[in-house]
């Protein structure tokens, strides 16, 4: 299993966090998805080397901007 937390702008409320986890999980191999808006981040919990660009590509495609941490 792999663990990735992404930093999030743009969630505001619940209806945000699901968007973004239901997006995320239509990636095949991804198996859990929280994302928190309080905090704006989102951990995925994946059983492949899914790259970090499909999953930030996933979250933009529906609005949401990735922020891009060196």
């Amino acid at each position: 299993m792999k663990e990735t937390t992404l930093k999030v702008n743009g969630m505001v409320c619940g209806g945000c966090e699901n968007r973004v986890q239901n997006a995320l999980k239509t990636i095949e191999g991804i198996k859990e998805v929280k994302a928190d808006h309080t905090n704006n981040t989102v951990k995925i919990i994946s059983n492949e080397d899914i790259s970090k660009e499909t999953m930030e590509q996933k979250i933009e495609d529906i609005g949401f901007e990735v922020i891009k941490e060196d």
